[in-house]
């Protein structure tokens, strides 16, 4: 997880990343796959510096 995550978030990475291996899921990708959802989350709720929800783009369809 990158600096500045909230406990929260640290947690709920954790615990994707145990389900993950529990269930055989992404093998060898786990850690991976747990921080693209976590990361995603943060920066949908504005959590990160840059909103990766395509803001940008979309104001570049007008």
């Amino acid at each position: 997880m990158p600096k500045g995550a909230s406990p929260k978030r640290e947690r709920e990475y954790k615990k994707l990343e145990t389900e993950f291996k529990k269930e055989h899921s992404y093998p060898g990708r786990e850690e991976e796959v747990a921080s693209r959802i976590v990361n995603k989350q943060r920066a949908e709720h504005g959590e990160t510096k840059q909103s990766s929800s395509g803001g940008s783009k979309q104001s570049a369809k007008k």
